[in-house]
This record gives structure tokens, sequence and C-alpha cells, in this order.
């Protein structure tokens, strides 16, 4: 296997185009983008993968030794990169950009499936003016979903988004590429996009160049865990407001801040004995939750499982979300949102 050390680099050509994969402890679902990556249509020796490891392990490293060996016939090389974390996805895009040899650069996740066609239409679109580009990805679920996976299908609908894109390395350069800070696979890439804006490089949008990106499996209640994930939205924020507020949200959460507040005054006239207060906001807080658990539950799957869990998660979601947003708003000294 090979690993990405200053000599060999140094020693090779340049390529057309590499590929910079992030991958943390998912060595499964990394193989199934390999095998979609090592038959792509494209000259194998025009392009190289890098895998960049955000918590390194053994079962990892084996994947992509496994696919270095077998690819070396076609002479298609494939890097691996160690980087002890895990400190994001933000930081091991970085690693990976940097140490690759081409002057464009191909970013996917470890969950997607490129099509056959992906490098080929995204590379052939770059122009002598044209400085990015994101392609089309599809996620294919039921007709009748979850929450989560109708959730996680929004992605088709998202401009720029880094598990299909694809930027010259010298704009990467110039910007000094992903902002680290943001730890979690959660708006490094809309703040990547906006930072592209700001720079007024040339972007485009290329749906030939397709990549497919099969919705995970998600544990019970994965709704309630990924509100943490909010705490970047102030970052965003403090960055790029007027981007934030015409990209992201027009407006603040005030459902969310509505519901939060009702749940305290329900508490608090509880806890002093309070009846009517109590009632009130206790009533308030009760029609505001069941209007965003019937939101959630619209158009989804109704097996008795999915009902429970919208029941219950839709009832801990807001006053959660808002706690997020709060720590996020101290930590970045942004204003809340």
């Amino acid at each position: 296997m090979k690993t990405n050390d200053d000599s060999y680099t140094a020693a090779k050509m340049p390529l057309p185009v590499s590929v910079v994969v992030p991958t943390c402890g998912r060595a499964d679902l990394l193989n199934r983008c390999l095998e979609a990556l090592a038959v792509q249509d494209f000259d194998s020796t025009d392009y190289e993968i890098i895998i960049v490891d955000d918590g390194p392990s053994r079962s990892t490293e084996d994947i992509v030794a496994e696919w270095t060996a077998r690819m070396s016939r076609k002479r298609l090389d494939i890097f691996y990169v160690a980087n002890h974390g895990p400190h994001g996805p933000a930081a091991a895009r970085n690693r990976g950009w940097q140490a690759a040899r081409a002057p464009i650069i191909a970013f996917t996740d470890d969950d997607t499936v490129p099509t056959k066609g992906w490098l080929k239409n995204g590379v052939a679109a770059f122009g002598n003016n044209v400085d990015a580009i994101w392609g089309r990805i599809e996620m294919p679920i039921s007709a009748t979903p979850t929450d989560y996976e109708r959730d996680a299908k929004h992605l088709e609908t998202a401009e720029f988004v880094t598990a299909n894109c694809f930027c010259r390395k010298t704009v990467l350069e110039s910007l000094g590429g992903f902002d680290e800070r943001f730890r979690f696979a959660w708006r490094e890439d809309s703040d990547f996009y906006f930072r592209l804006l700001d720079s007024r490089v040339n972007i485009v949008h290329v749906p030939q160049a397709v990549i497919v990106h099969p919705v995970r499996p998600a544990p019970w209640g994965v709704s309630i865990s990924q509100q943490k994930k909010i705490l970047f939205d102030a970052l965003l924020y403090k960055k790029h407001p007027r981007l934030y507020r015409q990209k992201i949200r027009a407006t603040p959460r005030w459902d969310y801040y509505l519901i939060a507040a009702a749940l305290i005054g329900a508490l608090i006239g509880l806890a002093s004995g309070n009846a009517a207060v109590a009632a009130i906001a206790g009533g308030v807080w009760g029609v505001m939750t069941a209007r965003f658990c019937w939101a959630r539950l619209r158009n989804t799957a109704r097996t008795r499982p999915h009902v429970v869990e919208m029941v219950i998660t839709s009832a801990v979601i807001p006053p959660l979300a808002v706690f997020w947003r709060m720590v996020g708003a101290v930590r970045f000294r942004a204003p809340l949102i």
C-alpha cells in the first residue's frame, strides 16, 4: 500500500485530478465507495485516490491496502493518509487536498457510490474560466420513508455539498481550505461554498456528474443525537450572516423557542404551585409539540415504531435544539439564531 510521503509525491508527474475521500470507522462503506471509484470511465493513470482516515484503524488501512494491490496492474494510485483524530471531515479533507498531486481536487464521502461517468463529467466541465463545480446527488428512498430518510433526501437539492464537488487546488490554497473549527459533518461545506461565493470565483453546476448517496440505516432516536450539530450554525451565521439568511434559514426557529419557553413556563408553574400558569404554558407546549410531531409524520411511514419515535423525539428536539443553539452562540460569540 502506498502512503503519502513527500519523496514519492515529488517524484511523480502531476495528474489531471485527485479524488479525496475522508473516512472514520466505516470500512465497509469505504470498500463500497472504492469499488465505484476503481471503475470510473477515466484513464486509471490519470487520477489518484487519497483516503484520509480521521480515526486511524487497522480495518480501514487493510481495506485501502487490499485495493492498492488490486489496482496495481491498472496503475491506479491509492494512498492512505492517517489523520490522528478524530478532527472532523473538514480537517480530513484539508489533509487530503494538501497531499494531492493534481491541479483539480474531486471530493466525495466514504458512504457514496460515484457513478462511472462522475470523474469524466466533472473534469470535463473545467474550462479556462471555471474554478469549482458541484454535481448531482441521488438519494433513493422508499415511497413511505421515515422522517430521517425524508430529511436526508434534502441533500439532493442542496447547493455545493462536499459529497460531490470539484475545486482547483489553487483556489483551495488561496482560501486556506476548509475551516477546521467545523468539527462535525455539518455546515463545513456551506462555509466553504459561501467563501467561494465571497471570493467571486466561477462556480458551475454539472448535473451530469452524478453521485449516488444511499441513506444509511439509522438507530432509534437518531434525530436527538443530531441536534448537537446545530451549534455550528452559530459559527456559520457569524461568518456569513447574509448568505446564511439567504440560503440556510430566512428566520430564526421561533417555533422551537416558543416550545422551549412554554415548557420552562409550565415547569416553573408546577414548581411554584401556580396552576394557572402551569396549565396555560403546558397547553401551549402541548399544542405546539403536537403540531411539530404531525409535520414530521406527514407523508412518512406510519408503522407503530416510527410513530412512537416521532412522538417521543418531537417532545425532546425543540428544547434540545435551543440548548445547542445557545451553546453555539456562547462558544463562537455569535447571536442566537
